[in-house]
């Protein structure tokens, strides 16, 4: 008799931990999980972004926190375990820019930012968000990396390594807690719409010394839809993982970036 066929709703009540949830595809993401029925804790940065999501979702947890902090990183777990209860899901979200430039022109101290967010900052979260998925028999994590994690990315190499880094992360991690009954994949957003492309964009034109409509008609040109993608879009595809149609994914590095072929 064949299998039931999947739903693609996830479990209601499932516990999630969004990094860097208050804004952008955190967000957008911390928002689906909580219209799909998820209870869902927060962290960010921002202030004003975490209120103004507190606001909106008065029965979900916000911790300020910056995710390269260990000592931030320990309160915002001990915050999200009262809050929660435990934990079926951790998505390590938090991610900057980093600076454009030459290699050789980059200073030190904002190489090891870049990397300090973007990839430190998911091992942070990770080390003490297993033991609770641990407990709870089993779970997800989705790391958010990037189509720079599948492709040099010149003037970009921080950002560029962290990413790569992350997919290295996703999969070494995939193998080592998948008999905990846990799945670990990656997510790679491509151009997505909003003002953190719009500033790189900006940057890398001052760099390639052409307008900002010329280099945003350079990135699209090697994007094979011809098109940015939307928080939303990642949203969705958190969704599927989380529902019983993703129970079997675990260890991959999944595009949603309307197939970027170059950066």
């Amino acid at each position: 008799m064949p299998d039931e066929i999947a739903t693609l709703a996830i479990r209601p009540g499932l516990r999630a931990l969004v990094t860097a949830g208050a804004g952008g595809i955190g967000r957008a993401i911390a928002d689906a999980l909580i219209a799909s029925g998820a209870r869902v804790h927060i962290c960010d940065v921002d202030p004003a972004a975490l209120a103004a999501f507190g606001a909106a979702h008065k029965g979900a947890g916000v911790t300020q926190a910056d995710v390269s902090s260990e000592e931030d990183v320990g309160r915002l777990f001990a915050d999200a375990s009262a809050h929660l209860g435990g934990l079926d899901v951790l998505v390590n979200n938090a991610g900057i820019a980093g600076p454009t430039g030459a290699v050789e022109e980059l200073a030190p101290d904002a190489w090891r930012r870049c990397i300090d967010v973007c990839l430190t900052g998911q091992f942070l979260c990770t080390r003490l968000g297993v033991p609770m998925l641990k407990q709870a028999g089993g779970g997800a994590i989705i790391n958010i990396s990037s189509a720079a994690g599948r492709h040099g990315y010149a003037w970009r190499t921080p950002y560029a390594a962290a990413k790569w880094g992350v997919i290295g992360f996703t999969q070494s991690l995939a193998k080592e807690l998948g008999p905990a009954n846990i799945r670990v994949n990656a997510i790679l957003p491509g151009i997505v719409a909003g003002p953190r492309i719009d500033g790189v964009i900006a940057a890398r034109a001052k760099q390639e010394g052409v307008s900002h409509a010329e280099m945003e008609r350079q990135y699209l040109s090697r994007v094979s839809l011809r098109r940015m993608v939307t928080a939303s879009d990642v949203a969705g595809s958190v969704l599927w993982l989380l529902s019983a149609a993703g129970r079997n994914i675990s260890g991959q590095s999944i595009g949603v970036d309307g197939n970027v072929e170059a950066l």
